[in-house]
């Protein structure tokens, strides 16, 4: 399905690429003070607090003869908002409404497209007589902006959520990790000579990867599709995982960054351990940078049916992983032997399950009706005598859960208040082990005292 598109239009020289580059992430478009460098439409892939969509920005709106290049130039801004879901209307706070302003305001009055209206270069306080001059141009109410610094996101958020957010176009079909159509990006990761390419090697029935007992033979990510029980799977099998400090060859460290971008890429990672030498400090590092990249982890002990003392050696493991990874209870660990397919559909069992959760998405009135229950039984606190108020949540994507709560002093919250709601919602949605993020959001208020 196509992303809703996202038009940034106004007058020469009010910061519509300085926008656009903030909200793509990086400085794709050209931006100088001299008006008129946009000439052609540029269209990127833009994230606003986990809202996604695509962000058009036009060339600057002039009133000029249609046969001159400023006139071609306006025609391709007219044919961009015709093509968008919302027009993103920017003007100067600190200049106000212009007559070119006015003038936009009386096409876009005309256009089908929804607007909303943006006062840029509203840095702190400044340009709040700029806004409010804006309600003028019969738009609806406009929003106060700094493109160049990044004030104002959370009201922008809010502006574009009811035109981007298509949670009723996303059916729960499209996010079913069961769907046999979609295959399950699964990367194996680990220490060199933890059984990699001999796993992946079972999975496949066949010795498509190069193993022996030899450290470090794989070099490269490999992928490939495989089916298990009928359902497709991408399976990558990666390069080992030393300590940074070891990493010392040129080509071991490409594959390392060849190794972090298949984390990256993958939606359930394998963390794969060596039995026979147990738990090491490296196999923490490696699972917390899983976690931190927000992909789902299944905790794999390989080589067991040589483990020795294999009793205690699995409760020590599993001890030191709920100390050694705080962030993210209950990591599912299991036991497998590459040698023997031993575990494997066990494992392959797991990762479904978790890619499941990862995909889930949880509709904003179930979502709300658990917020408030979760406040009420257990409110924040009040630093300093001021009640923190959280008025509510919405999730912003799935891949992994993402979610943003709304309210007042939230900067104030405390981090083990914060760990309640999320360990709360993962209980309440039988979300498991997989990787949340929550965000904390305040509306800015330019009366709030200093």
């Amino acid at each position: 399905m196509p992303q809703p598109i996202v038009a940034i239009v106004g007058r020469p020289n009010v910061g519509k690429s300085t926008l656009f580059n903030r909200l793509v992430g990086k400085r794709v478009a050209l931006v100088d003070d001299r008006p008129g460098v946009t000439r052609d439409r540029r269209v990127g892939d833009a994230q606003l607090l986990g809202l996604e969509f695509q962000i058009m920005d036009t060339a600057g709106f002039e009133d000029e003869d249609p046969a001159s290049l400023p006139g071609r130039m306006r025609r391709q801004t007219e044919a961009a908002v015709r093509e968008a879901d919302v027009a993103l209307f920017l003007i100067d706070a600190r200049e106000g409404v212009t007559p070119l302003d006015e003038e936009i305001g009386r096409w876009l009055r005309a256009e089908d497209t929804p607007v909303i209206v943006a006062a840029n270069k509203a840095e702190g306080r400044q340009g709040e007589s700029g806004r409010l001059e804006a309600f003028s141009l019969g738009l609806g109410e406009p929003i106060a902006l700094s493109a160049e610094h990044g004030e104002g996101l959370v009201d922008l958020f809010e502006s574009l959520r009811p035109f981007v957010e298509r949670e009723e176009e996303e059916p729960a079909e499209e996010l079913d990790s069961d769907d046999p159509m979609r295959p399950m990006h699964l990367a194996i990761v680990g220490r060199p000579n933890a059984g990699k390419s001999t796993l992946v090697n079972r999975m496949l029935g066949e010795d498509r990867m190069i193993t022996g007992p030899e450290a470090g033979i794989t070099r490269d990510s490999i992928s490939l599709d495989w089916e298990w029980q009928g359902r497709k799977v991408k399976l990558v099998d990666t390069a080992g995982l030393r300590k940074r400090a070891k990493v010392e060859d040129k080509l071991e460290k490409l594959s390392v960054m060849d190794t972090r971008r298949a984390i990256d890429m993958a939606e359930v990672v394998v963390l794969l351990l060596d039995a026979t030498r147990g738990l090491e400090v490296q196999d923490l590092k490696i699972a917390s940078q899983v976690i931190e990249e927000g992909r789902a982890l299944v905790i794999a002990l390989n080589k067991w049916d040589v483990a020795e003392h294999a009793s205690s050696l699995f409760n020590g493991v599993k001890a030191a992983l709920e100390e050694g990874l705080s962030q993210l209870k209950d990591v599912p660990l299991l036991t497998v032997s590459a040698a023997t397919g031993k575990g494997i559909d066990q494992l392959l069992g797991a990762a479904f399950v978790l890619r499941e959760g990862w995909n889930r998405r949880v509709s904003t009135g179930e979502l709300n009706r658990w917020f408030e229950a979760a406040v009420e039984q257990n409110p924040p606190p009040a630093p300093s005598g001021k009640r923190i108020k959280l008025r509510y949540i919405t999730q912003v994507k799935a891949r992994p859960p993402s979610f943003v709560v709304f309210g007042t002093r939230v900067d104030k919250l405390p981090e083990s208040y914060r760990r309640y709601l999320l360990n709360s919602l993962r209980k309440a949605f039988d979300l498991g082990a997989v990787p949340l993020r929550m965000t904390l959001r305040a509306p800015k208020n330019p009366f709030d005292e200093k």
